[in-house]
């Protein structure tokens, strides 16, 4: 019998929102050159969910999410959200005289069994990473589908969002077997296929 993976991998979801689709793509690509290729891409949406960000970003949000090809790890999500500030900085500059913020990058990792978000937001649900980040478990899988929290951000309870994740968990899933398989085949050098 053979014992399911483990792993200190995840992958590597980023949510981008704007009211400007140029913002947005050049998001994309920064972060393509940062994370590299994606793997998984989900539908625009309209942002409408809060009207939190308005004061900062403007109406009209959009929103899209993303999931990339190579799998990172499981401690680097106060990584990908310092690298998000650092871009979002960057963007900004670009489109100076607009809102006060032009696009909003947000990183998450997935694995088989939550869906992480960072923050730089403390709550009582919250664990601290370090460096002023906050980790945020959003989802949590059972029973075969993502299950929301008390907490958990309304666009993130939406079905189509929720679809879009299962996708991500099914690429990830592929991603372990192909690994184990590598590493089974790399201990057994004899065997042939």
């Amino acid at each position: 019998m053979s014992r399911p993976p483990t792993t200190a991998d995840a992958l590597l979801v980023v949510a981008i929102f704007s009211r400007y689709a140029e913002a947005m793509s050049l998001a994309r690509r920064r972060l393509e050159t940062q994370c590299g290729p994606i793997a998984l891409a989900g539908e625009p949406f309209a942002f409408h969910h809060t009207r939190y960000y308005e004061a900062t970003m403007g109406a009209d949000l959009n929103k899209q999410l993303f999931a990339f090809s190579q799998l990172v790890p499981l401690d680097s999500l106060s990584y990908w959200k310092r690298l998000a500030i650092d871009l979002e900085r960057e963007i900004q500059k670009l489109f100076d005289g607009r809102e006060s913020r032009v696009v909003n990058i947000d990183p998450g990792l997935l694995n088989l069994g939550k869906f992480m978000l960072a923050t730089t937001k403390d709550q009582a649900h919250r664990l601290y990473l370090g460096q002023g980040i906050f980790a945020e478990v959003t989802l949590r899988f059972v029973a075969g589908e993502w299950e929301p929290w008390p907490w958990t951000y309304a666009d993130y309870r939406e079905p189509f969002v929720r679809t879009f994740l299962q996708r991500c968990r099914d690429f990830y899933k592929k991603q372990l077997v192909a690994r184990l398989q590598s590493q089974q085949t790399a201990e057994r050098p004899w065997h042939t296929d």
